[in-house]
């Protein structure tokens, strides 16, 4: 039976002979696709569970190939709710932005070039001044993301020597990357103190050696402890460091750039804060609530700052043209009364239920009422996350059309939305599909009633 099936298999050369269509795409890359299923094909048939003629086999691998001729990355309608969603890329950006952008970097640049003297530049003068004025930091440095902020300062200030933190802070920071990890990569020790749910300042202050480099104060900004716990407060925190002559670093992951609980979005621990508490190095994400690019910013005392920006590593996580041009941008848009509406992140967030309600309505009169009776779509209210770990405990208000078909599963029509012309990435909730408001970009009304009318 075996064999049988294993002679179904095609050579790559008669599937080639298929792919005539395909000849914008290089030669190599089709032959690495269909070796690809060539070899999944021929698991299946060892297993004996090969069903498919040679004919069908060749057929799926060129529909694979049809797939993978588009460009991999491509333009998703984000109905989850969630406006910082890692696996939609976080931060979204205007395209007035990105085109602003791209008309500065897209050619050549002054990336480290000094225009009025002529002399090599440093590409962190684009931003380092903006970063620092808005925190109120002495002085600033940009990497290509937070958890190389963190190793990088680590590195700096304690390669070799003890690295105090609560046990209640080691935490996971995605994709299984932990702190405890990124403190031993960096060449440092991991000194633990306190326990999960409680650490004094007694804690620290015995944990304090010869062999201490740094006392690392992480914000978990991704869960929240309750019931009986305690936690040193960051100001008695930085004082202790103060009297030891030992640095306090923080990380704060998400990094609140402004109040805007005024709009409705809690503010936990704004980076000023932390700045103003004393904290001598304080990194958080650029992807997050700051609405900018991915990227790791530090900020903190002029002395500190000034020794990672010397650090062989700071080479080699440094920002490219890109990420540096969109940064400025992103910082630009907060103003004296905070951010503008060009910071696209920001807006989505703060949208209130009310303005969401009415672009919903909007959007169902558009749809022609067979398609809203056959899918049994309603406009229903609903709460969300800001995700990437932002505001754990926060929901935020928000509307989303619910769809209540009764003769299709709802785990079947949000594939039906992942895979139309348009992917539309809703969530599944109680067994019916939503797609929520939140998240959807102005501008995109009529493509996602497009999306919708298109299900059969």
């Amino acid at each position: 039976m075996e064999q049988n099936q294993l002679k179904e298999l095609p050579s790559v050369s008669e599937v080639l002979l298929k792919c005539n269509k395909y000849k914008s795409l290089n030669n190599k890359y089709l032959t690495y696709i269909i070796k690809l299923e060539i070899d999944h094909y021929r698991v299946v048939a060892k297993k004996g569970k090969l069903i498919l003629k040679r004919s069908q086999v060749i057929q799926d691998i060129v529909a694979e190939i049809d797939r993978l001729s588009d460009t991999s990355m491509r333009p998703v309608i984000n109905g989850t709710g969630i406006v910082l969603h890692t696996g939609l890329g976080r931060a979204p950006m205007k395209e007035s932005t990105a085109k602003q952008v791209a008309k500065r970097v897209s050619g050549y640049t002054n990336l480290e070039l000094d225009l009025l003297s002529g002399n090599r530049g440093q590409r962190q003068d684009h931003v380092n001044g903006l970063l620092a004025a808005l925190t109120g930091a002495q002085s600033a440095i940009a990497v290509n993301n937070n958890a190389a902020a963190v190793l990088l300062a680590l590195n700096e200030l304690a390669e070799g020597k003890e690295v105090i933190v609560s046990r209640g802070q080691q935490v996971e920071i995605g994709g299984s990357f932990r702190i405890p990890d990124v403190v031993k990569k960096s060449g440092c020790i991991l000194k633990e103190i306190g326990s999960t749910n409680r650490t004094h300042l007694k804690d620290y202050e015995k944990a304090i050696g010869k062999n201490s480099g740094l006392i690392l104060w992480v914000h978990t900004s991704n869960y929240v402890v309750r019931g009986f716990t305690s936690e040193v407060d960051l100001a008695d925190l930085v004082e202790l460091g103060r009297r030891k002559r030992i640095p306090v670093m923080v990380d704060l992951g998400c990094g609140e750039m402004v109040d805007l609980s005024k709009k409705g979005i809690p503010t936990h621990l704004p980076v000023q804060d932390v700045v103003k508490s004393g904290a001598g190095i304080v990194t958080f994400s650029g992807d997050k609530l700051l609405g900018g690019p991915q990227a790791g910013l530090i900020v903190g005392k002029k002395t500190l700052v000034n020794r990672l920006k010397k650090n062989p590593i700071s080479r080699a996580v440094r920002c490219d043209k890109w990420s540096l041009a969109f940064l400025e941008e992103t910082l630009r848009s907060f103003g004296d009364n905070g951010p503008s509406k060009d910071n696209l992140t920001i807006s989505l967030m703060t949208n209130s239920r009310a303005t969401l309600q009415k672009r919903g309505k909007i959007i169902l009169s558009s749809l022609p009422k067979k398609t809203v009776n056959l899918l049994g779509i309603t406009l229903v209210k609903s709460e969300v996350e800001a995700g990437s770990g932002s505001l754990p405990e926060e929901k935020l208000e928000s509307m989303a059309f619910r769809f209540s078909e009764k003769n299709r599963s709802a785990s079947k029509l949000a594939s039906q939305f992942r895979k139309g012309k348009i992917p539309v990435v809703g969530y599944i909730h109680g067994n019916k599909f939503f797609i929520d408001l939140k998240a959807i970009i102005p501008g995109q009304e009529k493509d996602l009633a497009g999306a919708i009318s298109a299900i059969q």
